[in-house]
């Protein structure tokens, strides 16, 4: 099976340098204590404000629009702090990998393989793991 070289990842640019330090300080302000508690003022508020606008059908709209515009950014901001999380985790494995002597370098960089390779080297790894290593019994 031939191998394809693996490219390295994109250099960072000022822009997404700066999505990403932007990203990284709202997911770790949306996971604070004080943020859960100021949403659930804001819903305590809304709700205690339906009487007063009688359950109207704008007064629906506003929450509905609301979680619907922050659960869509949301979305792409905790996409880019899990890229960067698994990134940072990838290269520290590829770092393990390679620092080891006996580890088997070919595994550095396979996550940008595509699946079928990726099966067939796990395929492998599996078959290596049910022979025996050299002293030990059979």
């Amino acid at each position: 099976m031939t191998r394809r070289p693996i490219t390295p990842y994109p250099a960072p640019t000022v822009l997404s340098a700066g999505f990403a330090r932007f990203a990284a300080w709202i997911a770790h302000a949306s996971g604070m204590p004080l943020t859960f508690t100021l949403a659930v003022l804001l819903i305590a508020v809304w709700g205690i404000t339906g009487p007063i606008f009688g359950y109207s059908d704008t007064w629906q709209l506003v929450i509905n629009t609301g979680t619907t515009i922050v659960t869509f950014l949301m979305v792409f901001l905790i996409q880019n702090t899990q890229n960067r999380d698994g990134l940072a985790i990838q290269v520290k494995l590829d770092e393990l990998v390679r620092a080891l002597e006996t580890a088997n370098n070919r595994f550095v960089g396979i996550e940008k393989l595509p699946e079928d390779e990726l099966e067939t080297i796990r395929e492998d790894c599996i078959d290596q793991a049910a022979r025996p290593r050299e002293g030990e019994p059979a």
